[in-house]
């Protein structure tokens, strides 16, 4: 068994300005669990445990998507969830779209909450982050990654197994 999910994997100037914004947080005194550089991405869609890897892959080779600009937007919270929220675009709703329609004329199953596309970037913060400057950054997407999500050492590693 595989705990899989689709994702766009993040620049390496993004990351920068990402954890540059969680230093800032963390002085703050925002607490919570800080998700690892390496691990920050956007859900395209949450896959979960599936045996079949390869049929998620097989149903990626046929999504169709052109290249796009991802630029972040503001911050914001799901209950106890803090994210960077990105400016929706054409071909990011596009490729998501195509993602998920991908998936369920595989016949494979992910969830089917509404996207909103976001970075995660603590889990059960607290404090006040709405003093924190906003996160400014903007890349062109390029490929989309198929991700493995793992416990090694106690800690959650997300490891990229096919990208399109």
């Amino acid at each position: 068994m595989s705990r899989l999910f689709v994702a766009i994997q993040l620049s390496d100037e993004i990351k920068k300005a990402v954890t540059a914004s969680l230093h800032e947080m963390k002085k703050q005194g925002v607490g919570g669990s800080y998700v690892p550089t390496g691990n920050l991405h956007l859900t395209l869609a949450f896959i979960g445990e599936t045996k079949d890897a390869g049929a998620v892959k097989d149903a990626l080779k046929t999504i169709q998507y052109k290249p796009f600009k991802l630029t972040l937007a503001e911050n914001g919270c799901f209950g106890d969830i803090l994210w960077v929220g990105v400016k929706g675009n054409q071909g990011l709703t596009g490729a998501a779209r195509s993602v998920r329609s991908a998936l369920e004329a595989a016949g494979i199953s992910y969830d089917q909450d509404k996207f909103v596309p976001h970075i995660t970037l603590i889990r059960k913060f607290t404090g006040n982050w709405k003093k924190a400057p906003v996160i400014k950054g903007e890349m062109m997407v390029k490929k989309i990654s198929l991700m493995k999500s793992e416990q090694k050492n106690g800690k959650q590693v997300y490891t990229e197994i096919f990208s399109v």
